[in-house]
């Protein structure tokens, strides 16, 4: 099954990558290319693997949790697009949750 990221997404792992990459470069890419691998992975046999996002309540806006950050999701039927990826001590906008 394929997983979709919206532009929002790509944007913040861009973010977090430019933010690692300041101590160092490669781990920034290793650490981008392990989000985008786990999400991807985790999604593509079981769609609602994640928890549904607490903020939401909605059961199509889901999550799952890699290494401290959150990987927020909808789904559409059972296609997965990735709306937004951040710090999991931050609550989820309403603007990020696509709703």
């Amino acid at each position: 099954m394929n997983v979709t990221w919206s532009r929002e997404a790509g944007e913040n792992l861009a973010e977090i990558e430019e933010y690692i990459a300041r101590d160092s470069p490669e781990r920034a890419v290793r650490f981008v290319d392990a989000v985008i691998d786990h999400a991807e992975e985790m999604l593509a046999d079981n769609p609602r693997s994640g928890r549904t996002v607490p903020e939401t309540g909605n059961p199509d806006i889901r999550e799952l949790i890699y290494r401290g950050y959150r990987i927020v999701y909808r789904l559409k039927g059972d296609v997965p697009e990735i709306l937004t990826v951040f710090e999991g001590h931050r609550l989820l906008r309403l603007d990020e949750s696509g709703e």
